[in-house]
């Protein structure tokens, strides 16, 4: 019986446009892949700094490779871009601009689509298995008619890893995208998949990035991994790690509901880097898919209780929530300060349903953080009542979520760090807090340097922010 998928498996070593190009447009012809109408690259940039986002996104030289192997094997071409999400409230330009996209851009006249920038339309889904039965995307994307699917090869402490599937997220604006961005996260990623199939997968994998998604310390693979099936493509990169596939949820999810397969022996991998000596040279891969309760109660000021959860299927962790947006802050504030977690002042973390009073330390303040969090009982003596605020899904209705705005979300999160600035403990709302929120909440009550607020950051962040927020209005009308 012929293989249903083929995978390419394909030695780079470094960020050579030029090779990277050949590479791509031999996959192409391998894969007998043809761009065509309106074509664009969907990359992975989440966020970009060369201080303190090095390793986070698609590399430059990985578009630019693209872009050029795309333009000799495409067909018919009505418009060629290049479109994405930033995450993290940060505007996509700012992140575009430091990972110096607009250059390569340019050079292949492209067109960009910053998907904060643009009209959000609804997308009807049909699967029986979907959350909701519609889900919101920039109008660009319900327009393409070849996508070509370009993730960064990491570790994800939401999901355990991002690749193809995962790289879907980035196709919606902020307040559509935390919609479901909890318990549901591994099934919101399933969604997203029928809203437009990727017709061309190449993954940045030369240098992988380990543990964190924001920031990543840098693993050496070596490896462009191509493919048209994004379900293939993420079941070779498990292997890749020595990662059984299905404990990939959302991959498992995926292809259970028909997108692609899961079991390698339906998966034909070709190429010049063999799968076996992958597996050999990646054995010492490090993932982050660990309780926070057990990450960060050891040798620091920040300590966790964590309690149970609104979902049947996940009740004891909520993975796709604020759990792992604390893991990245504290990563961001490490990129700075090292030891943060010895400098920040004493912080109880308390997330889900607890029962039971808490024995503070002296000094020790507490953040209950996420809507579904509540709590009754006593805080060294006093009395305190968190009442939950959670919707499940059936009761949130897309078409009216709440501005996810980073000067807005700025402003709601300082202004209640201010206002209890003297109480023993302060409740965060949102679902789930996000990782900028949490970076703040760590600053205010750990008394330390806000990282949202760094020179080199704040100052591109918010000139994007103004330019975002022009674009927004004007495309309202145009």
């Amino acid at each position: 019986m012929p293989k249903k998928h083929k995978v390419l498996l394909i030695r780079c070593a470094s960020y050579d446009p030029g090779k990277i190009s050949g590479i791509i447009k031999e996959g192409m012809q391998e894969l007998g892949v043809k761009p065509y109408g309106r074509v664009m690259l969907k990359p992975n940039v989440v966020i970009a700094h060369k201080d303190y986002f090095p390793h986070a996104y698609t590399r430059s030289e990985f578009l630019e490779g693209t872009l050029d192997a795309t333009k000799h094997q495409s067909e018919n071409i009505k418009e060629l871009s290049v479109g994405e999400r930033s995450g993290i409230t940060i505007p996509t330009r700012f992140s575009f601009k430091n990972a110096r996209y607009p250059q390569v851009i340019k050079k292949y006249k492209a067109k960009t689509y910053y998907f904060d920038e643009e009209r959000q339309v609804p997308v009807k889904l049909m699967n029986e298995h979907a959350i909701r039965n519609n889900i919101f995307v920039p109008e660009s994307i319900s327009k393409t008619d070849f996508l070509i699917n370009l993730p960064k090869f990491k570790a994800h402490p939401w999901t355990r890893m991002t690749l193809s599937l995962k790289n879907y997220i980035g196709i919606q604006d902020d307040r559509h995208r935390l919609v479901d961005h909890n318990q549901f996260l591994e099934h919101k990623i399933a969604d997203l998949q029928e809203v437009i199939p990727s017709k061309f997968i190449a993954v940045d994998a030369i240098i992988a990035g380990e543990k964190m998604m924001l920031t990543p310390d840098p693993f050496p693979m070596g490896v462009i991994m191509m493919g048209t099936n994004s379900c293939a493509i993420d079941t070779v990169g498990c292997h890749m790690v020595n990662m059984d596939p299905n404990t990939l949820i959302h991959l498992k999810i995926t292809a259970q509901r028909g997108y692609g397969p899961i079991d390698i022996n339906d998966i034909e991998i070709g190429g010049d880097f063999p799968l076996e000596e992958l597996q050999e040279n990646n054995k010492n891969f490090r993932f982050c898919l660990e309780r926070i309760d057990n990450y960060f109660n050891v040798k620091g000021n920040l300590t966790c209780t964590v309690g149970t959860f609104p979902e049947q299927h996940s009740r004891d962790y909520c993975w796709g929530g604020c759990p792992g947006s604390l893991q990245e802050s504290i990563h961001i504030y490490k990129t700075a300060h090292p030891d943060v977690l010895k400098k920040i002042k004493k912080i109880r973390y308390v997330v889900g349903q607890v029962e039971g009073d808490l024995d503070l330390q002296e000094d020790e303040r507490v953040l209950f953080a996420g809507n579904c969090t509540s709590y009754k009982g006593k805080l060294n003596g006093s009395f305190v009542t968190i009442n939950s605020t959670y919707k499940t899904s059936s009761e949130i209705n897309v078409r009216k979520t709440k501005s996810n705005d980073m000067v807005k979300r700025t402003f709601i999160t300082m202004k209640n760090v201010l206002f209890n600035r003297k109480k023993r403990y302060l409740r965060a709302k949102g679902c789930p807090v996000s990782v900028a929120d949490h970076v703040h909440y760590i600053s205010g009550l750990g008394d330390i340097p806000n990282m949202n607020f760094e020179p080199k950051l704040m100052l591109l962040s918010n000139l994007a922010y103004l330019q975002m927020r022009i674009m927004r209005f004007l495309n309202r009308f145009f």
